[in-house]
């Protein structure tokens, strides 16, 4: 990991804990039609949600559970539900204001680089004010015409913002396709085991549990 410039942060599961608020926002679309949300059922459709972003997740669970309701009406519902969840308590992954600390005082640029919609973006900075940290550098999905990971058109269009070879960065995701993501724009990702299950993360260059595994002095030390 030599002469790395910048590192990418995914939102969901990597910096915000979120995990309960989407599993949540999927039982209540479910259950509000009728349909009892098993163990089973919530199984398979978490299986595949992870990391793919609202409309991909709502036209999983419309094909998974067979629905009639418009893709747009069920995005709108579940977008709604998702961020009264977050305004309620969406807090922080810990470790993590630690760890970008220490990344910006080591001169590496920061960035988010999310699949989330410019909405819930919007709330996540009203309750936890990212801009604070990560100045204008937050990328939702709307920057690339909604082209979502596990294309690498995000990690790409941040690394042309700041002017840095797809190799000079390092991206940080929770999710087999986040992960994809990096590696196909050619980034180096490290995976944040935040959902327990490293198995989704093996794309990844490197796996942790909690950002202190990860000794950013040694990037400097690299150089």
């Amino acid at each position: 990991m030599k002469n790395i410039k910048a590192i990418i942060f995914d939102m969901d599961g990597t910096i915000i804990d979120t995990e309960d608020i989407w599993k949540k926002a999927t039982r209540n679309l479910i259950e509000k039609r009728g349909i009892q949300y098993t163990p089973e059922l919530e199984k398979e459709i978490e299986k595949y949600i992870r990391g793919i972003g609202l409309r991909e997740g709502c036209k999983l669970i419309k094909e998974i559970v067979k629905l009639d309701d418009h893709l747009h009406d069920l995005m709108a519902e579940k977008e709604k539900h998702a961020n009264q969840l977050y305004r309620e308590g969406v807090k922080f992954i810990d470790g993590f204001l630690e760890f970008h600390k220490k990344a910006i005082a080591l001169n590496l640029n920061t960035a988010i680089a999310t699949n989330a919609d410019p909405t819930t973006v919007a709330v996540t900075d009203e309750v936890l004010n990212l801009r604070k940290i990560f100045g204008k550098h937050i990328y939702d999905i709307s920057h690339v015409n909604f082209v979502p990971k596990p294309h690498p058109d995000l990690y790409l269009y941040v690394a042309d913002i700041f002017k840095h070879d797809p190799s000079e960065c390092i991206a940080i995701e929770d999710s087999a396709h986040g992960a994809a993501a990096a590696k196909s724009a050619g980034m180096t990702c490290i995976g944040i085991n935040t959902s327990k299950n490293p198995k989704q993360l093996e794309k990844c260059d490197l796996i942790i549990d909690q950002y202190h595994e990860f000794d950013l002095n040694k990037l400097k030390k690299e150089k």
